[in-house]
């Protein structure tokens, strides 16, 4: 995971060494019977990377001196800073008088860079009304050879516009399976996902064999009236004690879920039975695999509306089971930080500093350690607290979409007679092209068919000059690129197309009376 990294768990990490060497007080200071300068105590370094963090809109006023310590204790590690006689690696940062000093070569470190959406065009395309059936992936299949469009054929295929509509009959779509569904929800899901998120790619952030369909179908549609996912299987749900406990403390003092008597520091014990039971969990509740999906979502906190909306859209992704542990468990520290009657859980820390930094780990996580975990677990998981109640609703704009194009694979269809052809068969392998190659098929596969079909025309011989000429101008109308490539002047149409027949115009001729009678005579003359 470490060659991994997101953007921005990287970019906040070179930013805190940025801060924290171009800010941190260097003075003199003796130790041993001389003077170092340029150099500070582990005290003062903690003291000012707490107030920095707390104070860095990446990670807010609930880091703790702890973390900071922590955090110091990895930079020295890193070699960000070494002790006075230039050790660095070995030895373990202490808030004490020990003295420190920045080396000089630079800290920081270099990461891949994504770059962000610019342009919608790059977006993925999302899966067309007749997309919804999955097509085998089997290119060693030989693709079906396409339909020759002749004349006839082209007349079925264009009836309206030439004025003369066929017998059509109503078809009804298939029944769309539960498998179809929930590829339908993914692809739309993950589309949205990457929108939101102002990505240009998902690559090294989302692996899209992690997501499931069926676990976004179950989040949205299996839930109560609190917007609460229902498992269909049980035990896959939290124990009965820890959900006792956790309602005790959410409804404190009001709770009937125990039958216990209460003594003094209950309360407290009821917290560690529920963060006990959350600490020994295998995996963070946002998954190993989402992990870097939620990290990039930091970088959105501070615009609250669109972060609500990446949230709600990764939320959907979670497994059920984590996704209604984890909106019980925001919902209880939400309510135990706003309740006046709950008792303090804590001599040194607030209600609500207590729970973030009790439960933080527990949400965000990765597989092996990163520099800045706790923080950014911090950040994040301080956010979702505060906006619990909307970040498990689902997108409405997302639902919308979803359904709207369900609705539209059920709908029947207008089929006239004779469009029964191989255009409209599947083809036997599907392979994934680039965009350019796709826009030069676009062009290719259109123009060819319609220059097949015009020499067909000219070529029919059975079809009668009158009705030839017909079509031909029709076609003119609808397709003139292609119809000016193939006649570009009056004398290449004259060679091929046949001049309409000469019209005769009969021509009188009158006679003298004074003359004897003659029979009436009639000549014709022709005129262009």
């Amino acid at each position: 995971m470490k060659n991994r990294n997101t953007v921005n768990a990287s970019s906040a990490w070179n930013e805190t060494i940025k801060l924290f060497r171009g800010g941190m007080p260097l003075r003199r200071h003796w130790a041993n019977f001389r003077y170092y300068d340029c150099s500070f105590t582990g005290s003062e370094a903690v003291d000012y990377l707490h107030d920095l963090l707390r104070c860095n809109y990446n990670f807010g006023p609930e880091v703790t001196r702890y973390q900071t310590l922590q955090l110091l204790r990895k930079f020295l590690k890193a070699h960000v800073i070494e002790d006075i006689k230039g050790r660095h690696g070995t030895e373990d940062f202490e808030d004490n008088g020990h003295l420190y000093r920045f080396p000089t070569q630079s800290p920081l470190k270099s990461f891949p860079t994504r770059p962000l959406l610019r342009d919608s065009s790059d977006l993925p395309r999302l899966i067309r009304w007749d997309d919804y059936e999955e097509l085998p992936q089997q290119e060693n299949i030989a693709p079906m050879k396409s339909a020759v469009l002749t004349s006839d054929l082209w007349n079925k295929r264009h009836s309206v516009a030439i004025g003369d509509v066929h017998e059509c009959k109503l078809i009804r779509r298939k029944e769309i399976t539960t498998k179809q569904v929930g590829h339908i929800w993914k692809s739309m899901t993950v589309a949205h996902l990457q929108r939101v998120l102002g990505l240009k790619s998902l690559d090294g952030v989302l692996n899209p064999t992690h997501v499931n369909g069926k676990h976004i179908v179950h989040n949205v549609f299996s839930v109560n009236k609190a917007g609460i996912v229902i498992l269909d299987n049980k035990a896959e749900d939290m124990p009965y004690w820890v959900v006792s406990a956790m309602k005790c403390l959410a409804n404190w003092p009001n709770s009937t879920e125990t039958k216990q008597p209460v003594y003094p520091g209950f309360e407290r014990d009821v917290l560690r039975t529920v963060a006990d039971y959350f600490q020994r969990l295998k995996e963070p509740l946002l998954t190993f695999h989402l992990y870097e999906v939620f990290v990039n979502i930091l970088s959105l906190l501070q615009e609250q509306q669109v972060a609500t909306e990446a949230l709600q859209v990764s939320c959907l992704l979670l497994p059920p089971p984590n996704r209604r542990q984890l909106q019980l468990l925001l919902r209880l520290m939400a309510r135990a930080s706003q309740n006046p009657h709950l008792p303090p859980l804590n001599d040194a820390l607030t209600t609500r500093t207590l729970m973030v930094q009790m439960f933080s780990h527990c949400v965000l996580g990765s597989v092996d350690e990163m520099d800045l975990d706790e923080l950014l677990a911090t950040k994040l998981v301080t956010f979702m607290m505060e906006h619990h109640s909307t970040i498990f609703q689902v997108p409405s704009k997302l639902r919308s979409q979803v359904e709207e194009h369900l609705s539209h694979l059920k709908r029947v269809q207008i089929k006239y007679a004779g469009s029964d052809t191989d255009f409209s068969a599947s083809p036997a392998f599907c392979k994934q092209i680039s965009r350019v190659v796709s826009e030069e098929q676009q062009v290719i596969g259109t123009q060819t068919p319609l220059q097949e079909l015009l020499e067909g025309l000219i070529a029919d011989k059975e079809l009668p000059a009158k009705d030839k000429r017909k079509r031909l101008k029709q076609f003119q109308k609808l397709y003139p690129d292609v119809y000016h490539n193939r006649f570009p002047t009056e004398e290449s149409k004259a060679a091929v197309i046949p001049e309409k027949a000469p019209r005769l115009k009969p021509h009188f001729m009158f006679f003298s009376l004074k003359k004897p009678f003659q029979p009436f005579q009639r000549s014709w003359s022709f005129r262009a």
